[in-house]
């Protein structure tokens, strides 16, 4: 452990009165809600949420994205998220002209993934969901986005993601851990994913994993890894391959970037970071940073490489970029053990006989 991992992890136990008091709040929160002091709206209408208990990256776009390419060749589908960090307010519809500014980053990825997808923002969701079946009636299944400790709205499945390296019954209330929603959350899961798994983890892990999050009889845990694809430049589109003789600028402005640096480690020849901080607006100077310092590495097989989640918000430099080697890196969950199959299978069984539970 280094000095700063250290001081970091030192300073956030001081700061342990404060986790204590959000903490409390929270369990206060969910007591309401449990109790019905505080109401959620139930939706006669098949609600998917994707969501976590901690903050950071635990691949819920990804997630989102997957779903999506599961479900729109047989479902007129569509998204809803808050649209973090975004300059609009309220709800809001994206189309041919939208920007990341107007409906933020993740929601404009979707957006320019599945241009044929519903794709909305609205911080209320209780009221941008009636806003977006009035706008869009087709619509047969909406995927909230990071919405799972939000609940003004009950999803009829609730899909919660936690990090292999960061289970949330091992985690912490914020500020002092990475939990921003309690630990006994987790129990309105239908599914729990543990995602950014080794890829050849094993059956014993896997179980001792699985003991450890002790699910409920009704809940279904599966296993993701992260899969890679191969990079494509972000205003032609062209691909290339990662080579072992490669040295690249990583551009990244993503909550948590371990991953990613592992496997430009294990497949470049080196690479250098430019790193922001989550959700970044890029300005030109920041282009200028950039290209300065891909400058300056001297090797004859070099490029630029960033995340699809910083790339939209990079796209408004189109003309400087066309010129500039900035390749884009997708990413996808890959399910192991074999169960993507089943995991799929839930997904559409709940679609196709959703039926509205019964009130509590």
């Amino acid at each position: 452990m280094n000095f700063n991992t250290l001081f970091y992890k030192s300073f956030r136990i001081l700061l342990l009165p404060f986790a204590l008091l959000y903490g409390l709040i929270i369990i206060i929160r969910n007591w309401l809600f449990d109790k019905n002091y505080l109401r959620s709206a139930d939706f006669n209408f098949p609600l998917i949420c994707v969501g976590n208990l901690a903050v950071g990256g635990t691949g819920k776009s990804p997630m989102v994205e997957y779903l999506v390419d599961l479900l729109q060749q047989d479902f007129a589908v569509a998204t809803l998220s808050r649209g973090y960090k975004r300059k609009t307010k309220g709800y809001g519809l994206a189309n041919e002209n939208t920007t990341a500014l107007e409906i933020g980053d993740e929601p404009m990825q979707f957006h320019l993934k599945f241009p044929d997808v519903t794709v909305a923002v609205g911080e209320a969701r209780i009221e941008a969901i009636p806003q977006l079946l009035h706008d869009r009636p087709d619509t047969e299944v909406i995927i909230l986005d990071d919405a799972f400790q939000h609940r003004s709205v009950k999803p009829g499945l609730n899909i919660l993601l936690t990090e292999y390296n960061d289970i949330y019954n091992n985690d912490f209330f914020l500020p002092t851990g990475d939990l921003r929603d309690a630990r006994s959350s987790a129990k309105r899961a239908h599914i729990i994913i543990v995602t950014k798994c080794p890829p050849f983890m094993g059956e014993v892990e896997k179980k001792a994993i699985i003991a450890d999050i002790s699910p409920l009889p009704h809940q279904k845990i599966f296993f993701t890894a992260i899969e890679y694809g191969r990079p494509y430049h972000i205003i032609t589109e062209k691909q290339r391959d990662i080579t072992p003789n490669d040295e690249i600028l990583m551009v990244c402005g993503i909550a948590n970037p371990k991953q990613l640096k592992q496997y430009l480690a294990e497949h470049a020849d080196t690479y250098y970071q430019q790193d922001y901080s989550d959700h970044h607006i890029f300005t030109i100077d920041d282009l200028k940073d950039i290209t300065r310092k891909f400058d300056d590495i001297t090797s004859e097989h070099k490029f630029m490489l960033t995340t699809e989640k910083d790339a939209v918000r990079l796209v408004k430099f189109k003309e400087q970029l066309s010129t500039l080697p900035l390749f884009v890196l997708p990413i996808r969950h890959n399910f192991l053990f074999e169960e993507g199959k089943a995991f799929d299978e839930t997904v559409v069984h709940f679609i196709k006989h959703f039926q509205l539970a019964p009130a509590s």
